[in-house]
Order: C-alpha cells, then sequence, then structure tokens
C-alpha cells in the first residue's frame, strides 16, 4: 500500500522544517557570538589571547545575553526574504566587545587615554556602554519581532457588544 502526500500532509512538513532551521540559524548565530567575543575578550579561556585585568563578574551575564538576543534575532524569521535589514545586530554586538573587553588590553583605548585612563576613566564606564549594548541589541530584536510575518493567530480581536 503506498500513500500519498496531500496538500494538508506537506504543510505540517514545511512549517516543522522551516522552523528546524530557524532554530539552527538561531543556535549557530549563538554559538558564533560567543566565540566572536568571548576568545579575543579572554571571557572565555583560550591560549591565543590574555588579559590583565580579571574578567569581571558582570562580563559572564552581559555575554550570554548578548548571544541569546542574537539568536533571538537570527531565530524570527523575515517578512520577506529579500527585504533588507533596518535593524541588526551588529552594532549591539560591537559595542559588548568594548563593553567586556580587557580595558588596559584595547589597544585603541591606551592610544587615546593612556594606561591611567583605561583604568580610571574607561573601566568605570564599560559597565554603562554594557546596559547600551544590551538595549540596542533588545531594540533590534523587538523591531524585527514586530516585523515578522502573522498569520490568523496575530489578527486581533475585536470585542463583541
Amino acid at each position: 500500500m503506498t500513500t500519498s502526500t496531500t496538500g494538508l500532509d506537506a504543510a505540517p512538513r514545511t512549517a516543522a522544517s522551516t522552523r528546524r532551521r530557524q532554530v539552527l540559524r538561531a543556535a549557530t548565530a549563538a554559538v558564533v557570538t560567543l566565540v566572536l567575543v568571548g576568545v579575543p575578550t579572554d571571557i572565555l579561556a583560550n591560549p591565543w589571547f590574555g588579559r590583565e585585568v580579571p574578567v569581571r563578574w558582570w562580563e559572564y551575564p552581559v555575554l550570554a545575553a548578548t548571544a541569546l538576543l542574537t539568536a533571538l534575532w537570527f531565530g524570527i524569521q523575515q517578512r520577506h526574504p529579500g527585504e533588507g535589514q533596518a535593524a541588526t545586530p551588529a552594532a549591539g554586538v560591537l559595542l559588548t566587545v568594548f563593553a567586556v573587553g580587557c580595558p588596559v588590553c584595547n589597544k585603541l583605548v591606551l592610544v587615546t587615554v593612556g594606561a591611567s585612563g583605561a583604568l580610571g576613566w574607561w573601566a568605570p564606564l564599560q559597565p554603562v556602554l554594557a546596559v547600551l549594548s544590551l538595549a540596542m541589541l533588545a531594540t533590534a530584536v523587538l523591531y524585527r519581532w514586530r516585523r515578522r510575518p502573522c498569520d490568523d493567530a496575530c489578527t486581533p480581536v475585536t470585542p463583541t457588544r
């Protein structure tokens, strides 16, 4: 006995495969973000990079939140595949690198304000940059969420009298 695929059977498989692709894309984005931010800042210990200032306690949750928000952004389906991006997580992720990086290991900071300025001025500013970067990422995720394609479940219900 052979079974044929009807239009009803094909729709759930297509939706399931789309969902799997979105989850895989989000997980890949999270791992790539963890590696691209965590390795050069030496939050994730590695033999290639080092830090002069130890990792501060708040840098771990900022790195985790950055990876999570980036994964969410990549996991939300675009309205139209060819549509341009108005809000991307790139600026927020780049700001996270500056926020969680070693204050005296950053060559741009050292050239600009020197070693004493890096510890006295830049290091206290880094938690503010971390909050700003997470706010930027959350805004990008919210923007993408609000512009995602919608089915009948997204239609507002009008109250009846």
